[in-house]
């Protein structure tokens, strides 16, 4: 029997909750003492039936939809398979997601290649092949949307503001996020995000994908298996990431900051409707990492 749909919530970041950060002692350029907030890292262990996949350090929120995303964005779950469980140990750090039938995972494991993404990053021989025949759905980006969303993603209370040394992805439906994960690598945030659309059953079409992070080939792979048609970064791009976007028909938009942004692939996409003497350069206090040069 697969999962019901579980009602969609807004999942927005608890810079608060106590889990998620540690206080550290240490002392500044001055040597005076300092006490600051640092994200944690744990280890969590993930299982697809009795095959143990891979090890991820995470900061321990959503694994439910951290481990379903993985799967997913690793193509060794099909968004169509019938996912019967996801049983999550808190104890033991381990996550086991269960199918009604097996999976050809154990090919899989044999091509796995490192990729550049941090914390976890790995990407499968066939990833490529499986977005060859992905054809993405028409869809707008008004700039007014693209300002108005990035303004809430940089203001908006998150562990990066109160601790740092954290990506964060947002999936947003116009100028509004609906959903926003962070965690210590952009990698763990954006398979958040799949899990969530997957456990969700929530239409990919109408959604803008926004990260932190740089615009590689793996982003946009993910990007597109999820069925995203829109992916914006106030980082960089590589040129593999570029050239893999125009492939397969994705807008691709980054140094997205303030009133900048540059688009390199899916262009005509984009609706010019905002005035530009209306909109705010970034203030000192909201600029990540980035912000001045290219991540």
């Amino acid at each position: 029997m697969k999962i019901d749909k579980a009602p969609v919530p807004v999942i927005v970041p608890n810079p608060h909750d106590p889990r998620l950060t540690e206080r550290v002692a240490g002392t500044d350029q001055a040597g005076a003492p300092v006490e600051i907030n640092v994200p944690v890292e744990r280890p969590l262990t993930l299982y697809l039936n009795a095959q143990e996949i891979v090890t991820m350090m995470t900061i321990g929120d959503y694994p439910e939809y951290l481990a379903l995303g993985y799967l997913l964005n690793q193509n060794m779950l099909k968004y169509d398979d019938v996912v019967t469980e996801v049983e999550y140990d808190d104890d033991l750090q381990v996550v086991v997601v269960r199918t009604e039938h097996h999976t050809n995972f154990e090919q899989k494991l044999k091509k796995r290649t490192q990729t550049s993404g941090c914390a976890q990053g790995t990407a499968f021989g066939d990833l490529l092949e499986a977005v060859e025949s992905v054809a993405l759905p028409k869809a707008e980006l008004r700039t007014s949307w693209l300002y108005q969303m990035t303004h809430a993603i940089n203001t908006m209370p998150s562990l990066y503001l109160e601790a740092g040394a954290i990506h964060g992805c947002v999936l947003c439906k116009q100028g509004t996020p609906v959903c926003y994960t962070e965690d210590v690598g952009r990698h763990n945030a954006v398979d958040k995000i799949a899990g969530w659309i997957y456990r969700h059953g929530v239409d990919p079409a109408d959604k803008i994908l926004y990260t932190t992070g740089r615009l590689t080939s793996e982003m946009v792979i993910k990007t597109v298996r999820m069925g995203i048609p829109i992916l914006v970064s106030r980082s960089g791009f590589t040129a593999w990431g570029v050239d893999l976007a125009r492939q397969v028909g994705l807008t691709l938009v980054g140094r997205a900051r303030g009133k900048r942004f540059i688009a390199l692939s899916g262009q005509e996409r984009i609706v010019y409707d905002q005035n530009l003497a209306f909109v705010e350069e970034e203030s000192a206090r909201h600029k990540r990492k980035g912000g001045d040069r290219d991540d």
